[in-house]
């Protein structure tokens, strides 16, 4: 099952005060950038963000998950 649009869509517009947020195609799928860094992907309209020390003391509680089995 494939991103769709409107999951885009709505992620871009709640994350308008994180910078100039952008999601770009990528391996079917897509990218997200916040003011040109990568900082994860959306995979079947799920959200993956990129751990980081720093993002973890910030989002905790948080769980590991892989975008695809295997």
């Amino acid at each position: 099952m494939a991103t769709q649009q409107r999951t885009i869509d709505f992620l871009l517009e709640q994350a308008t005060v994180a910078g100039t947020v952008t999601a770009k195609p990528m391996f079917g799928e897509y990218g997200v950038y916040v003011d040109g860094k990568m900082i994860g992907s959306v995979c079947d309209d799920q959200l993956f963000v990129k751990p980081t020390v720093s993002g973890r003391a910030h989002a905790e509680p948080v769980s590991d998950a892989q975008p695809y089995p295997g």
